[in-house]
């Protein structure tokens, strides 16, 4: 959930410019849905709590000082660029907005900061990386100010930002980025879903970018090929994320799995998968997942595993970076034992 209660550096109040401000998201993933959502089926997106995003904003003062900064303006140091934020290079603009939009909404055009970003969070994997740095920075400024956003504030300059990125975003990014529990999305409805046991995921990536465009022309042109055979496939995986979300109540994580292994094989179905996705879905029930499949828009990008317990993810992870995962993360959603 996106935070901004850590300590600050300097007195608290709305006007302070002394303050350093702090906050937090985390990644997100799609739990069933994918690509049967362009088409109005529902779908169930996922939080991945352990991949954490956090951004730090410090004043800097008229006379252009401030640790880490030289000059007046915004200062960004990130992975991707370090610098004046009017330098910024186009694949940071969402973070410029997000900068430039929270200050708008407060008032405060005339404040200067240094923003750095720490994310854990890779870029197109499908984990909602744009809309978890515009949802730290955005509650990371407003802190500096000594303001908190309401959510469906923080909601609009977190969509704000996904628009320069994206264009026409579904939302479904932003809101999972700061979601502590799964999201039900359906016909533009959100809303969360209740929990009746404790999940672990293991979400795995391949190493490769996920090609989220091409893999939704090809569905696309396949569907306007043979539109009703697609059309059944769609429906198909939107009576999955249904079910998928009664075994979420229910806490049923053997039911969860089978969902997710048939939500695999008809994204397989849609020629949405890869040799990598299949190659890591295949390492995952090798090490008895519940379930696996990809996740995401597909032909790259990540893989969603279900562990029965902690030990299970950690043996689940182990084998997926033993078949070529560049990474992994687990997430522990619910509270029940």
């Amino acid at each position: 959930m996106t935070s901004n209660d850590l300590d600050n550096t300097a007195t608290t109040g709305a006007g302070d410019t002394r303050r350093t401000g702090r906050a937090s998201s985390h990644g997100k993933t799609i739990l069933i849905g994918e690509h049967a959502v362009v088409y109005g089926a529902p779908a169930l997106v996922l939080p991945v709590l352990d991949a954490r995003v956090v951004a730090t904003v410090t004043p800097i003062d008229p006379t252009g000082t401030t640790t880490g900064s030289a000059g007046t303006g915004h200062h960004l140091e990130s992975s991707v660029h370090t610098g004046p934020l009017d330098l910024a290079p186009a694949a940071v603009m969402p973070t410029v907005t997000a900068v430039t939009a929270t200050l708008r909404y407060f008032g405060s055009t005339d404040r200067h900061f240094h923003v750095r970003v720490d994310s854990e969070v890779p870029t197109a994997r499908g984990m909602g990386s744009s809309a978890a740095v515009a949802a730290a920075v955005t509650a990371a400024v407003a802190d500096a100010l000594g303001e908190t956003l309401d959510v469906e504030t923080h909601h609009g300059l977190i969509q704000e930002c996904e628009r320069v990125a994206h264009g026409r975003p579904s939302g479904l990014d932003a809101r999972g980025v700061v979601a502590d529990a799964p999201v039900w999305f359906d016909g533009g409805r959100i809303e969360p879903v209740e929990l009746g046991a404790r999940f672990r995921f293991v979400v795995a990536d391949t190493g490769v970018p996920g090609h989220t465009r091409e893999a939704v022309a090809a569905v696309r042109a396949r569907r306007d090929a043979d539109p009703a055979a697609t059309d059944a496939v769609i429906d198909r995986i939107g009576e999955l994320a249904r079910r998928a979300r009664g075994t979420l109540v229910d806490g049923d994580a053997q039911a969860l799995g089978a969902t997710m292994d048939a939500a695999h094989g008809l994204l397989t179905a849609l020629d949405v998968s890869s040799d990598d996705l299949d190659r890591l879905v295949g390492a995952a029930r090798a090490a008895d997942a519940l379930g696996a499949k990809l996740t995401g828009g597909g032909r790259g990008g990540c893989v969603l595993a279900l562990a029965t317990d902690g030990e299970h993810a950690d043996r689940i992870a182990a084998a997926l970076r033993g078949a070529g995962a560049a990474a992994t993360w687990t997430t522990t959603i619910g509270d029940r034992a």
